[in-house]
C-alpha cells in the first residue's frame, strides 16, 4: 500500500509476508524463503511457506469472513454468524498463521529493532511475538474500522480476549480515526472484562494496561495516523498518455461535454455499498428528470474477494442493478450508468479528472482514500458525497456533503444537491478536501508512526 512506499531498500528493512500460490511456494523452497532482491525491487523480503490449507483457514475463513464482517459490521445476524467446530478449526489455522509471522520475526529481528505488523489478518502477532522477543519495539496498525463493542461482542468470549491481548502486546496500537481507536479501547475493557486499566496522560495520546495473569504489563499506546492521499504521486500519473487516452474514450461513453459526471471507484466490496449508490442514483433521476440527458453516473466496480460466493453474488448484482438503471432511463444517445468491471488504474484516474461529483457511500471504511484521492486531481473541481460511516468523514466532512449510507433516498438528494452546485462553490470545496486529503502523505504517515515507536 502507499502507505509504506517510504520503507526503501536503504532503510536495511526486512518485509515478511506468506505465499499465495505455487509459484510463490516454489520461490521459498528454491531461496529458502530469502527471495532474491533483484525479484523485489532491491527490498529484502522473508516469504513463509505457511501449508495451503493453513493460509486459506486463516486468510479467508477467519480474517475476510469473520474479522472483516465483524468490524464492517456486515452480517445478517438472524442467520449469521455461526461459531461452531467448522469456526474452531478455522481459528486454530489462524493462530497457527499468525504463529508462523511471530516465530519468523523473532527469528530475524536485530536486538531492540522496530516491527510493525499491518492489519487485522495479524491481530494475534504482537502478543505472541513480545513473549518471544521482548526486547522488541513492536507497533499494529489497524486499516480497517474497528467495531463497536457491542457488535465486537458477538465473538465468543475466549476470542475477544485473545484479539484484545493480541493488539495489546504492542508498544502501539495505531489506527486511521480517533473513533476507530476509541472502539478498540471499549472492546479491549470488554473483551478483557475490565482487567486492564486505561492511562490518560495530560499531554499526549491514551494508553491501556492489560492485567492479566499470564502476562506482564505493559501499556500500549493509541495512536491516530489518517493516512492521507500522495498529491505528487496522483497529478503526474494522472497525465500521463495511457490516461488521456483512457479520457478521450471515457468522453465518448458519456456523449457530450455538457454532461455532467457522478463518479464512483471501488472493489465490489460488500462494505462499499455500490447497490444502494445506483439505487440512489436511479432515484435521482426518477425524482429529478430535469437531470435525465444531462448526467452520467461512471461507476467502476472491480472485483474483490471472487473466491467467495458472496462476493461473486454481490458482483452480479452490481450488473443487475446497473443494467436495470440503463434499461429503465436510457435512451439510443444516452447511456446513464457506464459501469466498468475489470481493474484499470489508468481508467480511475481519468475518471477522477473528469469527476463533477464524486460518490463515496461505504456502510462503513477505515479511511477510504478515493474521497481523498478525486479532489486531488479533479480538471474543473468536484462536490464530495461522502457517508458518514467512511473513516475520511472525520477530516473531510466539513467540506462534503454527508449522507447516512443507508438512505437511498437522502442520498439521491445530496446528489441532486452536489449537481446542482455552482462552479464557484464546488471550485472552494475541492480546494478545502484537497488541503484536508493530502494533510498527511504516504511517507510522513509511516515516518510517524516509527518516530513515535522510538525508530
Amino acid at each position: 500500500m502507499s502507505g509504506l512506499s517510504a520503507i526503501g531498500p536503504e532503510t536495511d528493512a526486512v518485509w515478511v509476508c506468506a505465499a499465495l500460490g505455487g509459484g510463490d511456494r516454489e520461490a521459498v523452497r528454491r531461496t529458502g524463503g530469502a527471495l532474491e532482491v533483484g525479484d523485489t525491487g532491491g527490498q529484502r523480503v522473508r516469504m513463509l511457506d505457511i501449508p495451503a490449507e493453513v493460509y486459506a483457514a486463516a486468510y479467508n475463513g477467519v480474517a475476510n469472513s469473520v474479522l472483516w464482517f465483524v468490524h464492517h459490521m456486515l452480517y445478517q445476524t438472524p442467520l449469521e454468524p455461526v461459531f461452531g467446530a467448522e469456526f474452531r478449526a478455522q481459528w486454530a489455522a489462524y493462530e497457527a498463521y499468525n504463529a508462523a509471522f511471530a516465530d519468523a520475526l523473532a527469528d530475524g529481528a536485530a536486538l531492540g529493532a522496530a516491527v510493525l505488523v499491518q492489519d487485522y489478518h495479524l491481530a494475534l502477532v504482537p502478543g505472541m511475538l513480545r513473549e518471544r522477543r521482548p526486547d522488541l519495539r513492536i507497533a499494529h496498525f489497524s486499516h480497517t474500522p474497528w467495531a463497536p463493542a457491542e457488535y465486537f461482542a458477538m465473538l465468543p468470549d475466549d476470542i475477544q480476549r485473545q484479539l484484545a491481548l493480541g493488539i495489546l502486546g504492542a508498544d502501539r496500537a495505531n489506527f486511521l480515526t480517533h473513533r476507530w481507536a476509541e472502539n478498540f479501547l471499549a472492546c479491549a475493557e470488554t473483551g478483557l472484562g475490565g482487567q486492564c486499566e486505561r492511562v490518560r496522560p495530560e499531554d499526549g495520546p491514551p494508553g491501556i494496561v492489560a492485567l492479566v495473569p499470564e502476562r506482564k504489563a505493559h501499556t500500549t499506546w493509541i495512536g491516530v495516523h489518517g493516512l492521507g492521499a500522495d498529491a505528487d504521486f496522483l497529478r503526474e500519473r494522472a497525465h500521463r498518455p495511457d490516461v488521456e487516452e483512457r479520457m478521450t474514450a471515457l468522453r465518448a461513453q458519456i456523449g457530450g461535454p455538457d454532461r455532467k459526471t457522478v463518479v464512483r471507484v471501488d472493489r465490489t466490496e460488500l462494505s462499499k455499498n455500490i447497490v444502494r449508490g445506483l439505487l440512489a442514483y436511479r432515484q435521482l433521476l426518477a425524482d429529478h428528470p430535469e437531470w435525465r440527458k444531462r448526467v452520467v453516473h461512471i461507476a467502476f466496480a472491480y472485483p474483490s474477494r471472487q473466491d467467495l460466493a458472496v462476493y461473486r453474488e454481490y458482483t452480479a448484482e452490481v450488473e443487475q442493478v446497473a443494467g436495470a438503471v440503463n434499461a429503465e432511463f436510457g435512451t439510443a444517445d444516452w447511456q446513464p450508468v457506464v459501469l466498468h468491471v475489470k481493474d484499470d488504474f489508468a481508467r480511475s484516474l481519468a475518471a477522477y479528472r473528469l469527476a463533477d461529483v464524486a460518490l463515496v457511500n461505504p456502510i462503513r471504511d477505515g479511511m477510504n482514500l478515493v474521497a481523498k484521492e478525486i479532489p486531488v486531481v479533479s480538471d474543473t473541481g468536484c462536490a464530495l458525497v461522502l457517508s458518514r460511516e467512511a473513516g475520511a468523514h472525520e477530516e473531510l466532512g466539513a467540506h462534503a456533503l454527508t449522507v447516512n449510507p443507508y438512505d437511498v433516498m437522502g442520498t439521491a438528494e445530496a446528489l441532486h444537491e452536489a449537481l446542482s452546485m455552482d462552479d464557484a462553490e464546488r471550485a472552494a470545496r475541492t480546494e478545502r478536501l484537497a488541503a484536508a486529503a493530502t494533510a498527511l502523505p504516504p511517507a510522513q504517515w509511516f515516518l510517524d508512526q516509527l518516530r513515535e515507536l522510538g525508530g
